[in-house]
């Protein structure tokens, strides 16, 4: 079988047209594989819930009657131990579950302002 002389370039250009098209496209196209994609969607669900969250936390604070003792247990806290206390008022406890979440903790502590 005679192959047409133009054939064999045009599979080479062809084939490294892909080749750079698939690099650019998954450098600066924004395409990703689809565990990435499963990543990043899973990583935005749960901060979308932690977000959502925060006003129970805030809510619990408030109603809280030892809130007072709690809050200045919290502030006596060094800087990275305040998460632990907020979680050890119960206020990162969400009603269902039986243990409290540190997300939720930290997000709820940047809303104290403390």
């Amino acid at each position: 079988m005679n192959t047409p002389e133009w054939l064999k370039p045009g599979l080479y250009g062809a084939a490294i047209g892909a080749v750079v098209f698939g690099v650019i496209g998954f450098t600066w196209g924004g395409w990703v594989t689809g565990g990435t994609s499963n990543d990043r969607a899973m990583a935005m669900s749960r901060d979308n819930v932690v977000a959502s969250m925060v006003p129970v936390c805030l809510d619990l604070a408030r109603s809280d009657p030892a809130r007072a003792n709690k809050m200045e247990t919290i502030r006596a806290a060094s800087t990275y131990q305040r998460r632990d206390a907020l979680m050890a008022a119960g206020w990162s406890t969400m009603p269902g579950s039986d243990a409290p979440n540190r997300d939720i903790a930290q997000a709820c502590l940047a809303e104290l302002n403390l």
